[in-house]
């Protein structure tokens, strides 16, 4: 990627792993203020060093929750207008304000942060042939390609990510998150190892209603990257964590796969397990692995993926991050550790994911007033 305007956007230190997750999801969607995301990221701030940290929130514009909710970073008054450019072009802009945000001494060099509620013109999505998210993710895709220090944030429907360079409670202040209420919640505080800290690059990615956190380090990004091409999707946030946004939104928008089948495609059992296991389950893992081997992610990694309805947590086929579930009542917590849960709730449950086990949370539908339960499948 060609180098941006301002140098002191970037830094180069170089440290040691770590990283913090955290999430939690209301099934009975009860929107929640920022406040309990906040306290439990803040409790493992030993896991991070202040190069990034990020939250995304569901639910938080119910009276926009029809439009597409775009938040903007642009390092200049050049980069916005060429971002508005291409905006008015595509999208009917119901709604532009600069993002509310608080003074604060420990977010330094903050840049001009915009948010946009949108309609897509349909009389120009015709020209593509195309569903319109597709016509949406094109957009966002050719934003950050195209806009010279633009970025887009976020891009969902009733959702939003925040995030900047700083640790988790700066972020949190800086955003003033205690405003925003939300029936899901995850959040991440950055400790990078092989790419700069920037504001870009901190946690949430995002695509559309798809926003992940991570915890590790994608050591297949160079065949994740080229296989997502072939789709249209680009590459252009220097952060290995992006292929994760669109290889979910490849596997779950796109290919319409179940959650239960997408994560076993991203964490595979290796070839030695899957020879062992029944017939049938053996032959649908075979085929997964044939099929999306490309997209199959290798090394250490913990992730929360938030999406429009519900949570997903996982971890790699070894379990070389750690990741902890709980419950109580209709909530479902996932973190990096335990007392990061238990910072902000007495769980009535908790247990440890085994590898490559998901933890599934959905939302329970808008009129049905019963439980749901979160699922776990072990592969």
């Amino acid at each position: 990627m060609e180098k941006l305007r301002n140098d002191s956007w970037f830094r180069y230190e170089k440290d040691i792993s770590g990283c913090s997750l955290s999430g939690f999801i209301s099934r009975n969607r009860n929107r929640m203020s920022g406040t309990d995301i906040t306290a439990s990221i803040c409790n493992m701030n030993d896991r991070c060093n202040g190069l990034g940290a990020g939250y995304a929130a569901y639910g938080i514009y119910p009276e926009h929750k029809d439009q597409y909710a775009f938040h903007m970073l642009y390092l200049d008054m050049d980069a916005k207008e060429h971002a508005e450019h291409i905006l008015n072009q595509y999208f009917n802009v119901k709604l532009e304000e600069e993002m509310p945000t608080r003074k604060t001494t420990k977010i330094v060099d903050a840049p001009i942060i915009w948010r946009y509620f949108l309609d897509v013109d349909e009389s120009k999505m015709q020209l593509d042939i195309c569903g319109e998210e597709d016509y949406v993710v094109d957009i966002v895709m050719r934003l950050n390609r195209e806009v010279k220090g633009g970025f887009v944030m976020s891009s969902g429907k009733n959702m939003g990510a925040f995030k900047a360079v700083g640790f988790p409670e700066d972020v949190s202040y800086f955003y003033r998150l205690e405003d925003y209420k939300a029936w899901t919640w995850i959040a991440h505080g950055r400790f990078p190892t092989n790419t700069p800290g920037w504001w870009g690059g901190a946690h949430p990615f995002t695509l559309l209603d798809w926003s992940i956190v991570h915890n590790g380090e994608i050591s297949s990004y160079g065949i994740n990257k080229r296989y997502l091409e072939m789709f249209g999707y680009h590459c252009t946030l220097m952060t290995d964590t992006e292929v994760v946004a669109y290889a979910f939104d490849l596997l779950l928008r796109r290919h319409r796969l179940p959650i239960e089948i997408a994560v076993q495609a991203l964490a595979s059992p290796f070839w030695v397990m899957i020879d062992n296991m029944p017939e049938e389950q053996r032959e649908m893992l075979t085929a997964l692995r044939q099929v999306y081997g490309p997209i199959m992610m290798n090394g250490p990694f913990a992730f929360i993926l938030g999406h429009k309805d519900g949570m997903v947590g996982l971890n790699d086929r070894i379990k070389l991050r750690p990741l902890v579930a709980a419950e109580k009542g209709d909530m479902l917590y996932v973190a990096n550790e335990e007392a990061g849960i238990r910072e902000i709730a007495s769980p009535d449950r908790v247990w440890m994911p085994t590898a490559g086990e998901p933890v599934i949370g959905r939302l329970k539908p808008e009129k049905d007033k019963g439980e749901a339960k979160p699922v776990c499948i072990k592969v």
